[in-house]
């Protein structure tokens, strides 16, 4: 069963085509890595099977939801880890993970219990689980970000460069993190310059450049490497 399936999706940030009629289809229990430069569309794409974007032309189907009518069907079952970190500054570490949770439809014990799961897996102790978020580092709000959205356990993963300012531990939970959810048959799509890193997880490349999907490692395409010189504007 597709999870994702976007066929000849445009969308335009202004008037710049971030995304110029790209085709994907990406099956349940895929890990998808998306590369390629800045400004190629790769937060663009991963904005758009969220939901948080309408797609100016083409169409945009996610857990078998037509995502220009349906988006509020998915928004639950759906989670995107993005540059902004999602968290409430005068909430503790705690407080926000169990927010999430009950914003999963969790409550009571349950909640709480898959909040400590949660926590556990990114590596914060009770020593930070009782600090607010904004006296926290960087890095200490990318682990609290990600356990906040592991906690949901959404079908589908939208991780946005999820080990960027993290140290060797929380890179290693993040890719603990990814195989766990796969393993329970989420979909996860993958926005990296980590290559090597993300490709030892993810069997599937595909190569996003000015706005399109120029190679597919399941089509039998070569991917080019995340660098290369085709770029675009303002789509990340």
């Amino acid at each position: 069963m597709s999870v994702v399936e976007l066929r000849g999706a445009v969308a335009l940030l202004g008037r710049f085509p971030a995304l110029a009629g790209i085709d994907l289809s990406v099956e349940a229990g895929e890990t998808v890595l998306i590369q390629g430069p800045n400004g190629a569309g790769k937060t663009t794409l991963l904005r758009l099977c969220a939901g948080l974007l309408r797609p100016t032309a083409g169409d945009v189907v996610v857990l078998g939801h037509d995502l220009t009518t349906e988006r509020r069907a998915v928004r639950r079952r759906v989670a995107l880890l993005g540059h902004s970190t999602g968290l409430y500054g005068d909430l503790t570490v705690a407080e926000n993970i169990s927010f999430w949770a009950r914003a999963a439809g969790l409550s009571g014990a349950d909640a709480e219990s898959r909040a400590a799961t949660a926590a556990g897996l990114m590596g914060l102790d009770q020593r930070l689980l009782s600090r607010t978020v904004n006296v926290l580092s960087a890095g200490q709000r990318r682990r609290t970000s990600i356990a906040a959205l592991a906690v949901r356990r959404p079908e589908l993963w939208l991780l946005d460069e999820p080990h960027a300012g993290l140290d060797q531990a929380g890179r290693n939970a993040v890719d603990s993190l990814i195989s766990e959810a796969v393993g329970a048959g989420a979909t996860v799509l993958v926005s990296s310059h980590e290559l090597e890193r993300v490709r030892s997880l993810s069997p599937r490349v595909v190569t996003v450049a000015a706005g399109m999907v120029v190679a597919d490692s399941s089509s039998g395409d070569s991917a080019t490497e995340g660098d290369g010189e085709q770029g675009g504007g303002p789509g990340a």
